[in-house]
């Protein structure tokens, strides 16, 4: 290197870092930072995430419902394929890439309730007929089994149900992935019952169980070589009760966890002789493990641990794990979990082995031979199941372009209230298309490309931002640009609400993008949220991550979901675990408290990941009301099945899973909670508060509750009391709240059906203006761990966007004063008697749905039901089928 090039890069380093130091913010800047979500190429995910698959991607499915492909296999000839949707199957024509006829358990009333469980589908021919099988069920009752399907003369034939029985706590077997044998030519199932803890082989020709065999806890996958079939086990070995070890539980049983963390702390897979069902042995394989495939030969086995990133390898011979293989994107760079591997396929060489790497959004592709990954195919959102045949690798997306299907709105006279957008659509959680991606293999210069291209669409430039060391001499800001360096907050406040979008709730503010139509509860029922939004800032481009509650809250507290929650998606056939309370949700570095906790950070949970139990025949919600109006406390209890979680979980403050509990009192308790701090000399008040505030939910119509508008009201007011007490209390100055919604499936957004409502509370964030920057719960979470001087958790929160748009450096102590409510707290909601036609028909299923408890699943229906409760009979948002008139 010559001395004038020395020259000149030292002066181009002085200027860099000069340029740095003016605005260092700017190093963590994307162009997709001001864009939303509903613009295309590459698509933007919610959760600080880009896709643009290669190769085509095909899309199918009712527009009225959130379809999502599982898993694929190849029919004999290979000219089709066969795709296992949540809703039944279709069939692929290779050569048109055209998907033509779909079958639909909801044309069959006897199976009309089921869907497809998890992942696992295969075809075989027997008696010269080709027959199609899959794992269904129906959610925690009723119906379980394999599906049989015939295929014949290019058409889905009749279709039954080789049903099984539930083993007791099970209330069903959940059949999921099956293997076919062919044994002395007769055919033969291997079926993993994922409720029952067995695996069942099948005597095809008569459909009777030859044999069932014990498996760990939850089985997943099934691969056959030799003469044994393996078994993945999600949750390791069914807990031995002699064995002093922590265990938590999953849906009808327990499983060793980690007491720091509350996750499963081990994966195996049972080995079984195929002849008499024996178990052999349990290996422990990584964590969660899920799909396992043989090679041609039989000889190896290869199994996908979906919280671990890597793959295990098995030796047939010695049934021994011999060996295991990082895939994960970032594998080598940082510790970072999150890329989540979930299915796999070898070519037909067997040199080359696939692995669709869900949270990357892209498969990793490695040799078998010096057993490496040489590279990365990007697909869209969470491949789950992938086929390599010929040159084509055949991906199915589970989350594919994500929620996105525009519905047509009646605007009445709001037709052009955003100017951005003068359409008229609008959009909601639950409705997507399924997708499948074809592509071609590339070549090692493509495949060179494609890397790039994972790398940039997973943002992979902050993740050296999120490693930069503490400067020594860096001042106290908001928000940290470091990890390690000084913060002027000491203290953060982090509620978490239920289930509204943007719109709903401040669509009717002329400072941001919103459509007045869609506004149900506005200005005269949300009156604090609409003054937060002006006195600090209005976010109105923030997103939650997920579509439900059971997604929302894993999201809002770890910045990510695990392979189990992904896998259950619309379907929660073993649990909804909206209060974290199923050990099978976490991943291995567990939630934002477990972060706080293990870097010296004192916490307290309030009403987060627990469950409240009282006595529900003796109070309801007027009752409990009228208490609390009369001073008088009633007895309840709050209950986490996680050990760590129990000694900072506030007991005075009520869990989140009731709305028979006014978010009055939960606002009761924890002012109570934050006064008597103040009265205490010194400052031991925690350093994170984590809250849930649920009532924004509703109970629709139900007859014991009150209104829709008035529980709105309700969840409005104990905001606005919340940040007025933290505002006029001496911890003002060091204190950081962040409120945001768990999740937006419960109505209407004309931008996208993940933004919601978002909140930025402190003296350093009295904005007064809209800040229109792409932000969503990773980000949210990545400025408070910046505030806490924590690391990232995991991959996703790691290559966040921190907030920094929503803070400056200069304070405002003016405090916030809280709004009354101009809703009746107490309005209650018209009994059954005085009701007709529709309002008792909405009114009735409230009741159902309220009896069951927060988030049933019905989602949809909840949707119309607050429609109708706020805008009565005006026209509800209904898909048009291309070409239809308005």
């Amino acid at each position: 290197m010559t001395k004038l090039t020395v020259i000149t890069l030292c002066t181009w380093l002085a200027i860099s870092l000069s340029v740095s130091a003016q605005r260092p913010q700017r190093a963590y800047r994307h162009r997709a930072d001001k864009r939303v979500l509903n613009e295309k190429s590459p698509l933007i995910m919610p959760y600080n995430r880009l896709t643009q698959s290669a190769g085509t991607v095909l899309s199918y499915g009712d527009p009225r419902l959130e379809n999502h492909t599982l898993d694929l296999a190849v029919l004999p000839g290979g000219q089709q394929l066969v795709i296992e949707d949540r809703y039944g199957i279709a069939i692929l024509d290779r050569a048109s890439q055209k998907i033509g006829q779909r079958w639909a358990f909801s044309s069959v009333p006897e199976y009309k309730s089921m869907m497809s469980t998890y992942s696992g589908i295969e075809t075989f021919v027997y008696q010269n007929q080709t027959y199609i099988v899959w794992g269904a069920s129906e959610r925690e009752r009723g119906k379980s089994g394999v599906m049989v399907a015939t295929w014949a003369g290019g058409k889905i034939g009749s279709v039954s149900l080789i049903p099984f029985s539930a083993v007791a706590p099970a209330p069903i077997a959940l059949a999921n992935d099956v293997a076919v044998s062919l044994e002395a030519g007769e055919p033969y199932l291997y079926v993993v019952l994922n409720g029952n803890n067995q695996l069942a082989k099948v005597r095809f020709a008569d459909r009777t169980v030859v044999w069932t065999a014990p498996t760990g806890v939850a089985p997943f996958g099934v691969a056959l070589a030799g003469d044994r079939a393996y078994v993945t086990n999600w949750a390791g070995p069914v807990p031995d009760s002699t064995q002093q070890r922590e265990t938590a539980g999953v849906p009808w049983g327990s499983a060793y966890v980690d007491p720091r963390t509350g996750a499963i702390v081990q994966g195996t897979v049972s080995v079984i002789d195929q002849k008499t069902g024996r178990p052999d042995t349990e290996l422990r394989v990584g964590l969660h493990p899920n799909a396992i495939i043989p090679d041609r030969l039989g000889q190896r086995l290869y199994v996908a641990n979906g919280n671990s990133d890597h793959v295990s390898v098995i030796d047939a011979q010695t049934r021994q794990v011999t060996d295991s293989i990082p895939v994960g994107l970032f594998r080598g760079q940082t510790s970072y979990i999150g890329s989540t591997p979930n299915a796999l396929a070898l070519d037909s060489s067997g040199r080359t082995l696939y692995v669709a790497n869900g949270l990357d959004n892209a498969l990793a592709v490695v040799s078998v031979a010096d057993r490496q990954v040489r590279g990365y195919i990007p697909t869209q959102a969470y491949p789950g199941g992938v086929l390599s045949l010929g040159n084509d690798l055949y991906v199915t997306n589970l989350e594919g372009s994500g929620a996105r299907i525009a519905t047509a709105v009646d605007l009445g006279n709001n037709r052009t209230a955003d100017p951005m957008k003068p359409g008229q659509e609008a959009y909601t959680a639950h409705r997507q298309l399924a997708t499948l991606s074809v592509i071609p293999v590339p070549t090692d210069a493509q495949l060179t490309k494609y890397t790039d291209q994972v790398r940039k669409l997973s943002l992979q430039f902050r993740l050296a931002l999120a490693e930069q060391l503490p400067r020594p001499d860096a001042r106290p800001r908001p928000v940290p640009e470091r990890i390690g360096e000084p913060s002027v907050f000491k203290h953060v406040v982090y509620i978490i609400k239920e289930n509204r979008t943007y719109d709903q709730v401040l669509g009717d503010m002329r400072e941001g993008r919103g459509m007045p139509s869609l506004c149900v509860f506005g200005d005269s029922v949300t009156p604090n949220q609409h003054q937060l939004a002006r006195e600090f800032m209005l976010l109105d481009n923030y997103h939650v991550s997920g579509k439900s509650s059971a997604e929302g809250h894993h999201w809002a507290d770890a910045a990510m979901v695990t392979d189990y929650t992904e896998k259950s998606v619309r379907a929660w056939f073993r649990s909804y675990p909206h209060v974290l309370y199923d050990a099978l949700v976490y991943n291995k570095k567990g939630m934002i408290w477990n972060n706080a906790l293990d870097h010296g950070k004192t916490v307290r949970i309030y009403g987060e990941a627990c469950t409240c139990q009282f006595d529900k025949k003796q109070y309801d919600w007027q009752k409990l009301y009228q208490m609390r109006e009369a001073g008088q406390p009633f007895s309840y209890t709050n209950t986490t099945t996680i050990s760590r979680v129990q000694p900072i979980l506030a007991m005075d403050f009520p869990g989140c899973d009731d709305e028979t509990i006014s978010d009055q009192m939960r606002a009761d308790a924890f002012i109570r909670d934050l006064n008597a701090a103040a009265a205490r000399s010194g400052d031991d008040w925690p350093n994170l508060m984590i809250m849930a505030l649920p009532n924004d939910h509703t109970a629709g119509l139900s007859p014991q509750f009150p209104t829709p508008r008035a529980m709105v009201a309700d969840n409005d007011l104990a905001v606005g009391r919340i940040v007025e007490a933290i505002q006029k209390s001496r911890f003002a100055d060091n204190t950081v709240i962040f409120i945001t919604e768990d999740d937006s499936q419960s109505g209407w957004d004309h931008i996208s059906a993940y933004r919601t409502t978002g909140f930025v509370v402190s003296p350093y964030s009295r904005l007064r203006r809209t800040v229109s920057t792409n932000y969503n719960q990773t980000s949210m979470m990545r400025t408070m761990e910046l505030i806490l001087g924590l690391p990232p958790m995991n991959v996703i929160d790691a290559t966040a966007l921190p907030m920094f748009d929503c803070f400056t450096d200069k304070a405002d102590p003016t405090p916030f004063t809280a709004l009354q409510n101009r809703i009746p707290l107490d309005e209650m909601n018209k009994p059954l008697s005085s009701l007709r036609g529709k309002a008792l028909h909405y009114a009735r299923e409230s009741v159902e749905q309220a009896e069951e408890g927060i988030d049933t699943g019905e989602d949809e229906l909840m949707n119309q039901i607050l429609w109708f409760a706020t805008k009565g009979d005006k026209p509800y948002p209904r898909f048009r089928h291309a070409g239809e008139k308005e």
